[in-house]
């Protein structure tokens, strides 16, 4: 097989590349990644060079493919490695850059060895094990993996880590309010509260999907996503022109949830979809309104799984508030390497005992779900 280190996604033709990919995970198609590229939203300039790895065969085909990019720094991640990098800096080494296998700004868990066998899935990790040492990175860090492909990382000789996020799982509900039967009296009363709250504001809500969504509808609905992170001292990852081409060239891809009152937006959520699952991405609001931000990311996500047949809502990172709005704990992982073996056999260590940690801590939020019937079938159960 051939070895391809790439600067940029265009060296790979959008079919190729998005055969790989498939169509359950938006934000890892070609033309999502290359225009993050092409946007400047991911570049050199801003701490994310592309390295893509691409295996083919004699003829040229595409057998298998990495996303990957150098980086120099830790933003965007939502694996936090910050200790990590304090370590190296307090031994006098370099930490970054680093080789970061991942969909850009996006936690979300898809396939990042893209092959359909484990021959492949392992010399595309030799691939990137190998140009980080050639190439003067000190590590290598594969996040929010599938789950297929964490043997053949752990094989590989990477260490896993453990973590958590809140999904929603469809059972097959007819409507919101079949949902709410299967949460216990004093839960379903809260979200019925929540919802209210809403409603007395003169509050109201459009969907929209990628190519409904006009050059004055993205400057308010991008002004809306930036309030949030200006509130936390930073700029959005992604510009507005980046939305902007990618709905139009991935309509379907992207839904917003616009709020009003009197006509006017006072805030919004941003989604990716795919046949199966909703992800949950950016929000921002105006001003603080009561409920609001979990009918807009929240109830708004599961209406919309209902009425499209989606089977999973993911709302992104982090939120135990996500508990009691029906959301249960699910497992992601992560894998890393780094070529320095003290550092390597040190962060093993402690990843064991993260692992405890966070088995201990999802069991805890467990015992706090609203649903009335828990068992190992599902989040709900026999209930259904």
């Amino acid at each position: 097989m051939q070895i391809d280190i790439t600067e940029s996604l265009a060296e790979f033709s959008p079919d190729s590349w998005n055969q790989l990919v498939g169509d359950q995970y938006p934000f890892l198609r070609h033309e999502f990644l290359l225009t993050a590229e092409q946007s400047g939203c991911v570049a050199t300039e801003t701490g994310w060079k592309p390295r893509h790895i691409g295996l083919r065969d004699k003829s040229g085909k595409l057998l298998g493919a990495m996303p990957l990019y150098e980086k120099t720094h830790s933003w965007g991640e939502f694996v936090f490695d910050w200790s990590w990098a304090h370590a190296y800096e307090r031994a006098g080494l370099d930490y970054y850059p680093k080789l970061v296998s991942a969909a850009p700004f996006t936690p979300a868990r898809s396939p990042r060895l893209l092959a359909q066998t484990d021959e492949i899935r392992r010399a595309l990790i030799e691939a990137a094990c190998n140009y980080a040492k050639s190439s003067g990175n000190s590590s290598l860090h594969v996040l929010f993996p599938e789950k297929n492909e964490i043997a053949a990382l752990e094989k590989s000789g990477l260490k896993l880590r453990k973590d958590c996020q809140f999904h929603w799982h469809n059972q097959n509900f007819r409507n919101f309010e079949d949902f709410l039967q299967t949460f216990n009296a004093s839960k379903r009363k809260k979200a019925r509260r929540d919802r209210r709250h809403v409603v007395e504001q003169g509050i109201s809500f459009r969907w929209l999907q990628g190519n409904d969504l006009d050059a004055s509808l993205w400057s308010d609905i991008y002004d809306l996503i930036s309030i949030t992170f200006l509130r936390r001292g930073s700029m959005p990852y992604f510009s507005k022109e980046f939305f902007v081409e990618v709905a139009s060239q991935c309509p379907a891809s992207i839904q917003v949830v616009l709020a009003e009152r009197n006509r006017l937006p006072v805030a919004a959520a941003l989604f990716y979809d795919s046949p199966n699952v909703l992800y949950g991405r950016y929000w921002g609001s105006e001003a603080h309104h009561n409920a609001l931000h979990f009918e807009t990311c929240y109830y708004q996500g599961i209406e919309y799984c209902i009425a499209n047949g989606r089977k999973r809502f993911e709302p992104g990172t982090q939120g135990e508030h996500k508990i009691s709005r029906g959301f249960t704990p699910v497992e992601t992982w992560s894998a890393h390497w780094l070529e320095r073996p003290e550092f390597f056999a040190a962060i093993g260590s402690y990843l064991d005992e993260e692992t405890s940690h966070i088995d201990r801590y999802i069991e805890a939020v467990n015992s706090h779900s609203p649903y009335r019937d828990q068992s190992v079938d599902g989040p709900l159960g026999s209930a259904r």
